[in-house]
């Protein structure tokens, strides 16, 4: 018997100005009232597919088994696959567009068991035009899985395999230091990079940073926002484990003229240079490490 799930967790760029987000829920309320939806955000630049996977990527390990409705999806009507794919032998199923917003969380949590491409019509809205597949296939497709309605019955599955892998920058060596790249600015101002924070363990407690062609700026590791006196720029590990530039009570990203994709350079300060060549800055991303947001 097929896996009655209880929960949808609904990620999207349909901001809420619109009735998008609304409409989406009433779907989803007609098939299966009683699953509760949970908004991960729906706040996602608008057709920043990178922004909205690593978004679900930081959520993924916390949000309830069910399932995971992700809709970031620029390429609505044309031929990419909307797709449901399984993870923990049927913990949970994610839905959205194979366009690699799934890819990073899919990682996350263990990777794919099974998928389907989601091309049986029984299981879809009447569509009037082919632009709003969160209303008419992906919504229905959620909602019919939390009323019963078996994963093989949503349509073919397809290999694991051929699923389109999402887009991660890794930091990299650079000269004496680590050329990386900010991940995400949050409503705060904090500028999280793709840097484990064990590859700054050679570098003490300065650290000298640019961002872009501006100028270079002396940031001090820092365990709290609290640790970070006036006028200092702070570099501590944020609740998701990685490297991030703060300042207290003041956003860093507007300070440094950084934003999300913008690259950094971190270079060890000439006082606290022991051995300045980390001993390994190309590590995967690592964005799960549990405790409150950044």
């Amino acid at each position: 018997m097929a896996t009655r799930h209880q929960t949808i967790s609904f990620l999207s760029d349909y901001g809420t100005a619109d009735e998008f987000v609304g409409v989406v829920k009433s779907v989803i309320r007609a098939i299966a009232p009683h699953a509760a939806v949970i908004d991960i955000s729906h706040e996602v630049p608008a057709h920043d597919v990178r922004a909205g996977g690593l978004t679900l990527a930081r959520a993924a390990q916390y949000l309830a088994p069910g399932v995971v409705l992700a809709v970031v999806d620029p390429g609505v009507g044309t031929d990419r696959r909307p797709v449901a794919i399984e993870v923990g032998d049927g913990e949970s199923v994610l839905i959205g567009p194979d366009n690699g917003l799934l890819a990073p969380a899919v990682a996350m949590v263990g990777g794919a068991t099974r998928a389907v491409e989601l091309a049986e019509a029984a299981y879809r809205l009447p569509a009037p035009g082919p632009t709003f597949d969160g209303r008419d296939v992906f919504a229905p497709a959620a909602a019919h899985l939390c009323a019963g309605v078996a994963l093989d019955d949503l349509g073919p599955e397809i290999d694991t395999a051929g699923l389109r892998p999402g887009i991660m920058a890794l930091s990299r060596p650079e000269g004496d230091g680590i050329a990386a790249e900010v991940l995400w600015v949050d409503r705060f101002g904090n500028a999280q990079l793709n840097v484990d924070p064990d590859d700054l363990a050679a570098y003490g407690e300065r650290v000298e940073l640019r961002a872009g062609a501006g100028p270079v700026r002396s940031a001090r590791r820092a365990r709290t926002f609290a640790d970070i006196g006036p006028g200092e720029v702070g570099l501590i590990v944020d609740s998701y484990g990685l490297a991030t530039i703060v300042l207290d009570q003041r956003s860093a990203a507007d300070e440094l003229g950084i934003g999300a994709g913008d690259a950094v350079t971190l270079l060890p300060a000439d006082d606290d240079m022991g051995d300045p060549t980390p001993t390994t800055v190309s590590t995967p991303v690592r964005l799960g490490q549990r405790g409150g947001p950044t």
